[in-house]
């Protein structure tokens, strides 16, 4: 059986909306775009803690996407050539809820989840081997964190407060999480 693990930058007070770029997400009029840029972190630590996360669970099998998610990475990443990230992206395997995109899917490699996102993604991990990833995608997260489906968190929380913007914990029961792990990936100061 896959595990699900959400890969994503929040900040002190839970916002996950437009962590990489000015435009990335402005839905409700939100003018912080980019903030993780303002908090980031040194090297490739980032990457390398992600990498780890995705080896421990038998690999990658693939990205769980929200339409929205999808949509933003496909426009951007394939629009830098110098990033190793979009040939990754592109090789990779990726699911996507939505109820508004229809197949064919315009990325390589991409399938679409249709009728109910829990019990498809429910599916999805139970016939998997590795490590389904999630970026991003708020709907979905919320959805997949109400059937209790998601295995393990690797926020990268950046000690910022933004008072406003879309939250990843929204509309969400209590639940326990254990931390496990929880390396600095900043100097002290």
């Amino acid at each position: 059986m896959g595990r699900i693990v959400v890969m994503n930058h929040v900040t002190l007070d839970g916002v996950m909306q437009g962590p990489g770029r000015p435009d990335e997400d402005t839905r409700g009029g939100f003018i912080h775009g980019g903030w993780a840029s303002r908090s980031a972190t040194p090297g490739d630590a980032e990457a390398n803690a992600m990498g780890e996360r995705m080896a421990a669970g038998g690999g990658l099998a693939g990205w769980l996407f929200g339409r929205r998610t999808y949509e933003d990475l496909l426009s951007y990443w394939n629009q830098q050539p110098n990033s190793p990230f979009g040939p990754l992206l592109n090789k990779a395997s990726k699911y996507v809820a939505s109820t508004t995109l229809t197949e064919p899917l315009p990325w390589p490699n991409s399938t679409l989840l249709r009728g109910d996102v829990a019990v498809a993604v429910g599916r999805l991990k139970a016939e998997s081997d590795g490590v389904l990833a999630i970026m991003g995608s708020g709907e979905l997260l919320a959805a997949l964190m109400a059937a209790d489906l998601v295995d393990e968190y690797l926020l990268m929380i950046h000690p910022l407060v933004l008072g406003t913007g879309r939250r990843c914990s929204r509309r969400l029961r209590t639940s326990r999480c254990d931390l496990s792990r929880a390396p600095r990936l900043l100097p002290a100061s």
